[in-house]
């Protein structure tokens, strides 16, 4: 009998295993989860992975994904509320990715921490330190923080990178850590970098090969210049002779095997290789396995090679492009077409291969990013060796909505 690596997961297969079910529908394949479980852990040596939540956006895979193995520690939060929500549900080591500015966020922060949680907060100027110091005061609890690190390659004409954190050089940080210092309610629990134009950006697009050797070469730069930004801010950081550093976070799942070399690193931020998304198949170094998928309903045949199904349009979020829209992934040889795309209502599914498709029959895509495929759909239905074991909630489905 075929092992549950090794059977392949085409058309038939998941046509099979989803038979009778009503569309459309998410689901998560365990096996394949699996896989990239693995993968993640040993490309990550010797470090932690904190794991990304919005990348995953359900509380039963954060779960999971932590019970799966010690070096799986903490959870990078999007916003305070879910923080707060997490710990509700019993996740600890809670790092907020974005400062929290409202009060009333923080105030529910520092209620979580007075009942047990621990949740770290994200800072990168005086006035954030202003802000958590007023309210912690209020609450009589010290919040931990974390200081965000600029980690963006700037070069005459050119940003390369997200704009992040201000905070790029020694004199830029002094403040804030005078204004750390010099408040009685915040700790500094750690630091964090995302070097998002290594960890974030494909480097190997089909028919794009200018572009990949330039994004490859720029690469390279900025894995030399936040390795050497990361080790002065921690220099910085031990000359004010702080309480030690609970961690140093950095890096993210296109970049697990540039960031564990820095030996400052104690950590590294890991969401999308879980479940894999159409965004990172455009990678050179590295490949996880097609995890999570929706599938949607063809309901009329518009030409002898195109079938138009049911919605589909879930559309990925950043700078609009082709890549940010679901790729047809089952059958294969599918295809958007480009005049239309994935739309809200239908959408039209080019295929001119052997299968004999039919209304009611599904075509399986794949979301451009991870975690927002789970604000789409209320339930992730879970499968193993070719079958449905189990449906679980997403954040949708537990009535939560924190963006």
């Amino acid at each position: 009998m075929a092992s549950r690596s090794t059977i392949a997961r085409d058309y038939e297969y998941y046509k099979k295993v989803f038979a009778g079910r009503r569309l459309p529908f998410a689901y998560l394949d365990l096996d394949l989860l699996e896989q990239n479980i693995q993968q993640i852990i040993s490309r990550a040596g010797d470090k932690k992975i904190r794991i990304a939540s919005k990348s995953i956006r359900s509380v039963a895979v954060l779960k999971r994904i932590l019970a799966a193995d010690a070096c799986f520690q903490g959870i990078m939060c999007f916003t305070a509320r879910e923080a707060v929500y997490l710990a509700a549900q019993g996740l600890q080591d809670l790092l907020i990715g974005y400062p929290t500015w409202h009060a009333q966020d923080i105030a529910d922060v520092a209620r979580a921490t007075t009942d047990g949680a621990q949740i770290t907060l994200m800072i990168d100027s005086v006035e954030h330190i202003q802000q958590i110091e007023q309210v912690a005061s209020q609450h009589n609890v010290c919040l931990p923080v974390c200081l965000d690190l600029d980690m963006a390659l700037s070069l005459p004409g050119l940003h390369f990178g997200v704009w992040r954190s201000p905070l790029r050089t020694a004199e830029q940080l002094r403040p804030v850590l005078n204004s750390i210092v010099a408040a009685p309610h915040v700790v500094l629990a750690g630091i964090m970098g995302y070097e998002a134009q290594v960890a974030g950006l494909g480097d190997h697009y089909p028919k794009s090969a200018a572009k990949n050797r330039l994004v490859r070469y720029l690469k390279q730069r900025s894995i030399r210049e936040v390795a050497l930004r990361r080790a002065g801010a921690l220099k910085l950081i031990e000359s004010y002779q702080l309480p030690p550093l609970r961690f140093v976070n950095g890096g993210g799942t296109g970049s697990l095997h540039t960031t564990r070399a820095e030996a400052g690193v104690t950590e590294i931020t890991v969401g999308s290789g879980f479940y894999a998304p159409a965004l990172f198949d455009n990678y050179r170094d590295f490949r996880y396995q097609p995890a999570a998928g929706f599938a949607i309903e063809i309901v009329r045949q518009a030409h002898p090679t195109i079938y138009t199904c049911l919605g589909g349009g879930y559309i990925a979020s950043g700078a609009t492009a082709k890549d940010k829209q679901p790729q047809p992934y089952l059958p294969g040889g599918a295809r958007l077409e480009p005049l239309e795309g994935a739309g809200e209502v239908q959408t039209p599914i080019h295929y001119t291969g052997p299968l004999n498709l039919k209304p009611g029959d599904p075509i399986f895509l794949r979301h451009s990013k991870a975690g927002e495929l789970c604000e789409r759909f209320s339930t992730l239905l879970l499968v193993t060796n070719g079958t449905i074991v189990d449906e679980i909630s997403t954040y949708r489905g537990d009535g939560q909505c924190f963006l």
